[in-house]
């Protein structure tokens, strides 16, 4: 990634030293605004309400592509040809033919060596002197692999073939063909009459973002292909993820992870619907589905176990969605609800059951004997009000409850105004406005709520449309802080929130915006990110009692924390602004009980750019990022300019 423009740059330190120098000199608000807004802080000691731990994390779902060719590093695309389904001859795309089509010819056939995805490739050579570069296979990745010079690959297939086997295995550039890297696999008649494994490990000697991977041979012959996979070896921790997406992950700090949906875990039809059963266990092994809500096939490789070991590595709480025995066009009776159930309950004793039972023996063979820390299950997704959701709801409640019953359990229905009929621990809470202003005064959503019943779960929220939100502009990214500042505020009822979608593969766009866009070989976060990531000391932090007085509350919000750096253990003074107006606003601010030590550790940080509606992109995929400078002059009484559409973060050491 690559800094963002001189000229944006000047714009933000004109902003930066307007700030500073009014901050210093003590200006008068009416030169810049007619009204003066006051922003009262009470950092007394024991006035502070703590906030959970849990507030702020991210959720994944399988959507734009952002597993299967994003943050699941698998190169390649249908690996094991299973994507056109089990009526063979079937479709094999991407796969393609390489080399002269008079001299080779492909078909698929169900004679794997797998029980459960039969499909494989035969392979039928027909030249007698093949050309030098040989015949065979191609695949393309995800619009293309990225291959990099001195990067080595893992490439791992299985083969069987009538006569001995002499395949080259290789990274070419997809214009032109030149080899990135090769490989040569040899297998002896008797070795390859039947199935067998073969492995190799290339290092590219040169680099390209659009590559291919073929595997050829120059002998006449027939050769059975299954199960293909390239991966990185330097994957995340070795765990399958990809390096960059990952690292953006734990920049946000996040709490929880939810997984794996969203619509993904629902399907348009209950028989497309993501089952957990069948994303465990040896990848070779998995069969795959085609997820038909957002309508592409995904071989599964980052499944379930995956999604555990993600929230692992990244720190993070893993919160499992599962299927509640509905689908966008059918449901299960709640009479017959209980295979369902089981499923759900096997789902838990693979996380956290001992690696003696049955479930959790399988996670041990996969290299994790401990359990995992699940605490928090969600029964369906945006279910709520559907036929047979309440009765079938009820069925996984009362089984979680018996067999797991320090487990968390989250409703579908929303509580935020009506108490629920039935019990829960935690319900969701999803909303996608149209309106800058909407999101911006769904801050106090919750501000009347009673505080008796489960506590709130906002776990999906974004500004969208093409109106104001696009692709994820500076104007949608402040509504959602006004919106997080709002949830801060109720944090004593709202315990978690996660923005949603996190991922958008640019080649894929099924849903807009995201927080963090990413090709083959590049990525970079939206203004929406970055908020979360200005978001990210919240979890746990005292949230202090603050008053706001403006005449611009539907464009003004605000609030304050003391928070603890990890690293010094040192606490700050934290205050955050959001103005999503077009004017500046002039703000006193007025900090009781609080005295500032070392100025020269305390900061302004600012997310603002020349225009509302400008965006990041892969030209310019840092045009708006926080900027950070030294606070001047910061004390217990500060006159400080907020830019028009911006979000402004204070942190004062304490």
């Amino acid at each position: 990634m690559t800094f963002s423009s001189k000229a944006n740059c000047s714009f933000l330190r004109v902003y930066l030293l307007i700030i500073m120098s009014c901050v210093a000199l003590q200006c008068n608000a009416d030169a810049i605004a007619n009204q003066t807004s006051t922003l009262v802080v009470d950092a007394s000691d024991g006035f502070g309400r703590p906030i959970p731990k849990t507030l702020f994390g991210i959720f994944f779902e399988e959507i734009n592509h952002a597993g299967a060719g994003g943050l699941w590093a698998e190169l390649v695309n249908n690996r094991g040809f299973e994507a056109g389904g089990t009526q063979v001859p079937s479709n094999i795309d991407p796969w393609t033919i390489f080399g002269p089509e008079s001299s080779v010819s492909v078909q698929t056939e169900l004679n794997s060596c797998f029980e459960r995805n039969k499909v494989a490739l035969r392979i039928d050579v027909l030249c007698d002197n093949c050309h030098p570069n040989g015949v065979g296979i191609s695949n393309p990745g995800f619009w293309g692999m990225n291959i990099v010079k001195g990067k080595k690959y893992k490439v791992v297939f299985f083969a069987r073939s009538i006569g001995a086997l002499n395949m080259m295995v290789a990274f070419r550039k997809a214009q032109g063909g030149e080899i990135l890297a090769s490989s040569n696999i040899k297998g002896s008649a008797i070795e390859v009459s039947e199935w067998k494994m073969f492995e190799t490990i290339l290092e590219a000697s040169a680099s390209s973002s659009n590559s291919i991977l073929t595997l050829t041979t120059t002998q006449k012959g027939k050769i059975w292909l299954d199960q293909i996979s390239a991966m990185p070896v330097d994957t995340f921790k070795g765990h399958g993820f990809r390096s960059d997406l990952v690292d953006m992950l734990i920049q946000l700090k996040p709490a929880f992870l939810r997984f794996p949906g969203g619509c993904f875990i629902e399907g348009q039809s209950l028989r497309n619907a993501f089952r957990w059963k069948d994303s465990v266990g040896p990848w070779e092994q998995r069969p795959g589905h085609f997820g038909d809500v957002w309508n592409y096939w995904t071989d599964d490789g980052l499944g379930f176990f995956e999604g555990l070991q993600l929230a692992e590595d990244i720190g993070a709480m893993p919160v499992w969605v599962f299927n509640s025995g509905i689908s966008h066009t059918d449901e299960i009776d709640t009479r017959v609800i209980a295979p369902f159930v089981q499923d759900a309950l096997d789902g838990i004793e693979f996380a956290i059951g001992p690696p003696t039972s049955r479930w959790g023996s399988l996670r041990a063979s996969m290299g994790h004997p401990q359990p995992f820390d699940l605490r928090y299950v969600g029964v369906g997704n945006e279910d709520c009000g559907k036929l047979n959701y309440l009765g079938n709801y009820l069925a996984f409640y009362n089984a979680i409850r018996h067999a797991y019953p320090a487990i968390q359990i989250i409703s579908n229905c929303d509580a935020s105004a009506i108490p629920l009929n039935h019990p829960a621990d935690l319900y969701d809470y999803h909303t996608y406005p149209l309106d800058v202003q909407q999101m911006f005064s769904n801050a106090h959503v919750f501000d009347k709520t009673p505080r008796n019943g489960p506590k709130a779960f906002v776990s999906e929220y974004a500004l969208i449309g093409d109106r104001q939100a696009r692709n994820g502009t500076l104007f949608g990214a402040v509504s959602e802080a006004g919106f997080l500042i709002g949830l801060e505020t109720n944090s004593d009822h709202v315990v978690m929130a996660s923005y949603a979608p996190l991922f958008v593969n640019a080649n894929d766009r099924k849903w807009s915006p995201d927080a963090i866009v990413f090709n083959t070989n590049q990525a970079y976060g939206t203004p929406s990110y970055w908020v979360q990531y200005m978001f990210k000391e919240s979890n746990g932090a005292q949230f202090l009692k603050s008053q706001l007085q403006t005449t611009n509350h539907n464009l003004v919000a605000a609030s304050a924390i003391l928070w603890q750096n990890p690293q010094n253990k040192n606490t700050y003074l934290r205050i955050k602004i959001a103005n999503i107006g077009h004017k500046h606003v002039n703000l006193k601010i007025s900090i009781k009980g609080f005295k500032s030590k070392n100025p020269t550790e305390s900061t302004m940080t600012i997310l603002t750019s020349k225009h509302g509606m400008d965006e990041n992109s892969f030209s310019h995929p840092k045009k708006i990022i926080p900027q950070q400078s030294q606070l001047q002059n910061p004390g217990n009484e500060m006159n400080v300019i907020i830019p028009p559409i911006s979000f402004t973060v204070f942190d004062m050491l304490r």
